[in-house]
């Protein structure tokens, strides 16, 4: 039996559809794409499959060729849930997509919006987000890359670092400096396209976790990029990052999750088929507790996750705080459940033979990406004193 949390017809499709996938497409596969780490590895069979399915397309609105239904956050998360139960690299091809499509829908233009989703929404191109640098991680005010005016162009110039989909996606939301005396009020951002003369990309990074997912450097060497591929106005680029955090976090909080309750289901069938002392382990009562606080951790994210992807999808006011909240939980309790389930497994568990050390390898990026969950604490306690200072002056 699983909770009701409302869903509607569509979601359950999308639900089901991503569940099809994970199972039939994702796990014959997961191991391959773990070990093997070459240049040219990318999952692109099972990202074809997302794509046919239409999933690409539950984040962005109909008339762009999607079917988000004025619900893409919830969309997102729950297919994005479904795909890190299998895998939570592989997964990331769906996600960073969506977190590289996100700056578009909020500060695209018509123009802008008409040119690149209907692309994005059929997965004949998937996007990626290029923000981080090696000096401006979770301080994303802190870029370094810049971009200066040029006749009607802009030039941009910089280095980003650890970018999911980057080599592989054709659409990038690249942030820089278009005024280093504003600080933050500076930051810019803009639509390249993979292709651009001076755009290319270093190696793809050997990762503890997610591996199946691509993580390079984004390099700009005078990269000419029309100003018609501003997203929004001068200066706005900080705001849409923001926005945009607002809006993905959650969507990390479901891979997270997801790979938890991916983790809790291999604890709990292991558990019933591992026999020792001549019984089943799980008769063993200290480790039906384990498994009753993993699978209370799963739900709980889960609702939060849901709770809080309603209230984004919603638009009404700021969700910092929540979907904060969504992505630190989340991305911690996925670290402890898979922790347990390793434990579970006992030494067997420890063994690349079988794919549960894989989860916690998978399960740490979400502590860190994003913003890392210390930085989601402080947004957290900032909302909270700023609501207190509010209800005082009232």
């Amino acid at each position: 039996m699983e909770m009701d949390y409302g869903l509607s017809e569509e979601q359950l499709m999308m639900r089901d559809a991503a569940r099809e996938i994970a199972e039939q497409k994702i796990l014959p596969v997961r191991a391959k794409y773990d070990e093997h780490h070459d240049e040219e590895s990318f999952p692109w069979e099972v990202v074809r499959v997302i794509a046919e399915t239409g999933l690409f397309g539950v984040f962005i609105s109909e008339e762009y060729g999607g079917c988000a239904g004025g619900t893409p956050i919830m969309n997102m998360s729950v297919v994005t849930e479904e795909l890190s139960k299998a895998c939570g690299g592989i997964a990331l091809a769906f996600a960073g997509s969506g977190l590289g499509t996100l700056p578009i829908i909020i500060s695209g233009t018509e123009e802008q919006k008409q040119k690149y989703l209907p692309d994005l929404a059929s997965g004949k191109k998937i996007a990626a987000f290029a923000i981080t640098e090696a000096e401006a991680g979770s301080d994303a005010a802190g870029i370094r890359s810049t971009a200066v005016k040029d006749g009607s162009d802009y030039i941009l110039n910089g280095t980003k670092q650890w970018i999911t989909n980057a080599g592989d996606a054709e659409t990038y939301c690249v942030f820089a400096s278009t005024d280093k005396t504003k600080g933050a009020r500076g930051a810019s951002c803009f639509i390249l396209e993979k292709g651009m003369k001076g755009l290319s990309f270093g190696k793809k990074e050997d990762k503890m976790g997610i591996r199946a997912s691509s993580t390079r450097e984004l390099i700009m060497e005078d990269v000419r990029v029309p100003g018609e591929n501003m997203l929004g106005k001068p200066g706005s680029g900080f705001i849409t990052a923001m926005k945009t955090f607002d809006a993905s976090r959650p969507g990390v909080g479901a891979q997270a999750m997801g790979i938890a309750a991916g983790a809790l289901d291999l604890a709990v069938d292991y558990a019933r088929t591992r026999v020792q002392f001549g019984k089943p382990i799980c008769a063993n009562q200290g480790l039906q507790w384990m498994l009753a606080d993993m699978a209370m951790k799963v739900e709980s994210a889960r609702a939060l996750i849901y709770a809080t992807a309603r209230t984004v999808d919603k638009g009404e006011g700021r969700p910092t705080k929540f979907s904060a909240m969504a992505k630190c939980y989340a991305g911690d309790i996925s670290v402890q459940v898979c922790l347990d389930a390793i434990q579970i497994f006992g030494g067997y568990g420890y063994m690349k033979e079988y794919p549960i050390e894989k989860y916690l390898r998978d399960a740490k990026i979400t502590q860190i990406y994003e913003g890392t969950n210390q930085v989601q604490r402080d947004e957290i306690a900032r909302a909270l004193i700023k609501e207190s200072a509010a209800k005082k002056k009232h």
